[in-house]
């Protein structure tokens, strides 16, 4: 089928090159003529694994290009997906539409033979409504259906998890185009993978939902991490023993700095908005977004606290920028409160992150970018991990500690086992586990 992807951002290019794969003709809409020369040249502008190679592939089959010429793409597409980005809008917080009303209009001046239009971006409630009232004032006379698509994507993992998906679901009631987006995911109903049919605004609604229920429960055992600290109970082993619980499962039940990124910020803050709007508050939403917001400076007091309570004056090693390993993505991470609230408590900060450092660069403007880990750690009087790459979970302690002025590892991930590097000769403070650490559960063996 002809399909087109509106948007060549992280949603839309990962989408574009997945559904090439699958054997669809598929052209990436992007109004950026510098990132569609970018694409075109095979440099992709983000940092996906294995995202490079798909891309290349299919560009040389003739099924994947790129262009900024919306018009001329979508009067030959069968389904046009509108994957643009909605990001939180300042002020109130809800989220911001204009890029995808913008391309309701620009869709629907072209519109030639039947087509399906699908919302792929993240969007609130009612706003598939919103798309096709745009759509038929903008031209009355299109054969087109309105539909909803959410995606599920982990980044780090997402090629993965659109071949292979939990669940795929589609919001639309009309049959025409129930045919058309089957036809456009058969080889996934091939691999039996679950797909609901359901409402638009459902099918809306259920991404939120998903996206609100992880984020509490990331912020659920961060808060029996600060609980574990109080009492001497270690929330590893709390995490896992309510984790093979299999109605809880043990997914998302890390504890660490908070949660970041491009979804879970955003649409926590949305969905909260528009339940306020509606007169139906979520106050378990509510309070995770404030428990969230919280934490990452109270991430930068454990730092401190490590640090015998002064940092002024002295150096801090930071490792990790990005909201997660796998990815160069640094909205809403972490890192940046803590290195902020790190530097007002007068410390020099040395970051190395193996992917983010150039998109936070503008942002940190007063701290020194190292080329390595051991080199970020030199001079510093405390080192501190905050996203869990799998460079970090191996490094040679003993060359830290050689160049180090004061042997402080704080782990926020979790990542290291306290006995270990205790007997590395540091002292060593992590996330939830103030209490000497134990031998596995007896229960492991039954995995």
């Amino acid at each position: 089928m002809r399909l087109v992807m509106i948007g060549s951002g992280y949603v839309g290019l990962v989408s574009g090159a997945c559904f090439a794969d699958f054997g669809h003709e598929v052209v990436c809409v992007d109004k950026d003529a510098a990132k569609v020369a970018m694409l075109r040249a095979g440099r992709i502008p983000i940092y996906e694994p294995m995202l490079d190679q798909l891309v290349a592939h299919n560009v040389a089959a003739g099924r994947l290009s790129f262009t900024t010429d919306l018009a001329e793409s979508v009067r030959a597409a069968d389904v046009v997906f509108i994957g643009v980005g909605t990001p939180a809008r300042r002020g109130d917080g809800h989220a911001d539409l204009s890029y995808v009303h913008g391309a309701a209009r620009e869709i629907a001046r072209n519109l030639a033979d039947f087509t399906v239009v699908v919302t792929k971006s993240t969007v609130p409630v009612g706003t598939g409504d919103e798309v096709e009232r745009i759509i038929r004032e903008t031209n009355p006379a299109a054969d087109v259906v309105v539909a909803s698509n959410p995606e599920f994507l982990r980044e780090g993992a997402a090629i993965e998890d659109f071949k292979r998906p939990d669940r795929i679901v589609i919001g639309t009631e009309d049959a025409r185009a129930r045919a058309v987006l089957e036809e456009v995911y058969r080889p996934l109903f091939l691999n039996r993978s679950p797909i609901l049919f359901t409402r638009r605004r459902t099918s809306e609604l259920i991404k939120y939902a998903a996206n609100a229920f992880l984020a509490m429960k990331i912020t659920f055992i961060n808060e029996i991490a600060d609980l574990c600290e109080q009492v001497g109970a270690d929330v590893q082993e709390v995490a896992r023993g309510i984790g093979l619980d299999n109605r809880i499962g043990p997914k998302f039940l890390h504890a660490g700095p908070g949660y970041g990124g491009s979804c879970f910020p955003k649409d926590t803050l949305a969905l909260m908005k528009t339940a306020q709007d509606h007169g139906a508050p979520l106050r378990l939403v509510e309070a995770t977004v404030a428990v969230n917001d919280a934490r990452k400076r109270a991430m930068a007091r454990k730092v401190i606290h490590a640090a015998d309570g002064d940092l002024r004056g002295k150096t801090v090693a930071v490792l990790g920028l990005t909201f997660k390993p796998n990815t160069d993505d640094i909205r809403d991470t972490p890192a940046l409160p803590i290195v902020q609230a790190l530097q007002d408590a007068g410390a020099e900060i040395r970051v190395y992150d193996p992917q983010g450092m150039e998109a936070a660069e503008p942002l940190l403007p007063d701290v020194t970018f190292a080329r390595s880990a051991y080199d970020a750690a030199e001079g510093a009087s405390a080192l501190v991990i905050v996203t869990e790459w799998d460079a970090f979970r191996a490094l040679d302690l003993a060359r830290l500690r050689a160049v180090m002025v004061r042997a402080v590892l704080v782990d926020l991930r979790n990542i290291y086992q306290p006995d270990e590097v205790e007997r590395a000769g540091f002292a060593y403070a992590s996330v939830g586990r103030s209490a000497p650490h134990l031998a596995e559960p007896m229960l492991e063996a039954a995995e």
